[in-house]
Formats: structure tokens, sequence, C-alpha cells
């Protein structure tokens, strides 16, 4: 069984978490190829954006990266604190340790801004959030980013994506990666997301 690691921060936003969580729990009960999704917080229960708790399955601190397949990040809101955990070195030093691996990593929106935050994206493509005059865009390249106007961008073991309405096709996409397409096109039409 695969194992992917999903990455909660304070502020994350919950749908983003739903999309991996879902998509890959589909792959785990129905699957060709099983994938178990186990979340992380830095702390014992996460506050997400507009109020909702979750509590993670792991404490960052707990995290063997050897003991999984690939790694999800999520966007969220500031005004929820996201990126006071985002930014922090535990999750960088997490991050660098699954594109040290050439780990799958798969983040939506501003979930590639932790990426970049963490120097693994530092002359390579990338994407974030594209609205709101392009102050996301904006901050991603000051991290030496080649940002570009897609809305999933791949380089090499990375995906970014812009926004959460890239989320169901992004988590469809690393489950591609971690088990095959057949699996996860197989998954989309279980799930009535493909024909």
């Amino acid at each position: 069984m695969k194992r992917v690691l999903l990455l909660l921060c304070n502020g994350v936003e919950i749908y983003e978490a739903a999309a991996f969580y879902d998509v890959l729990g589909w792959s785990g009960t129905y699957g060709l190829k099983q994938v178990c999704v186990v979340t992380v917080g830095l702390q014992k229960e996460v506050q997400g954006t507009f109020g909702i708790k979750v509590i993670p399955d792991k404490i960052i601190s707990e995290i063997n990266v050897d003991d999984f397949y690939a790694l999800a990040i999520l966007g969220g809101f500031e005004a929820y604190g996201f990126y006071e955990q985002a930014y922090s070195e535990p999750v960088a030093n997490l991050i660098r340790q699954f594109d040290g691996l050439q780990k799958p990593i798969a983040s939506i929106c501003v979930g590639a801004l932790p990426l970049a935050h963490s120097g693994i994206l530092k002359g390579r493509q990338a994407t974030t959030y594209h609205l709101d005059e392009g102050l996301r865009r904006k901050q991603l390249a000051s991290f030496g980013v080649h940002v570009l106007d897609q809305p999933i961008v791949r380089d090499r073991n990375v995906i970014t994506s812009t926004s959460p309405a890239t989320a169901m096709e992004v988590a469809f996409e690393l489950l591609a990666r971690i088990t095959s397409k057949e699996n996860s096109d197989q998954m989309g039409q279980k799930m009535g997301f493909k024909a």
C-alpha cells in the first residue's frame, strides 16, 4: 500500500484537503492499487479556514519521510494563520526531505508558496493563486521561481496549481503518478468526474 502524507497547517482550505483525501481514499477502497492518506500537522489540532477544526493523524515531528510515497500540500488563508505555520522550519524541512528523495509533491493554490519558501522551487517552474492582482504570483517569483500563467504546472516531481478549482484535477494527477493512469481514470469514472 502506498502512503501519502497530507500536510495540514492552520488556515488550511478544507475543500483542497477533501479533494486529496477523497480521491486517494477512493483508490484505497476501490482502486487497482491501494493508497492510504495520513494527515499531519504541527500540533494536535489544526484550526482550518472559516473556523473548522481538524485533528491530524500525526504530528510533524513523528514523521519519517521514508514511510511515505508522496506529499500533498494545501493552500490556506493568511487571515487564519496559514503562512505562520506554512513558512515554519519544520514544514520547510519536511518539503526538502521529500524533494531530496525526488518523491512526488503536489500542491494546490498558495500551497506552492511554502514549497518556494523551502527553497526547492528556486530556478524551477511553478504557479500559484492567480487572482488579487497577481499578489501571490509576485510572492512566488520573489523566491526565484519562474512563474507560469497556467492552471497546473509540472516541474519534475512537483505539481503546482492556481486555485481551489484545480483541486480535483491535481488530486487525480497525483493518484496517476503514484499508482497508474489506468487506476486514476477508473477512480474518476467511479466518482463521476470522467466519462
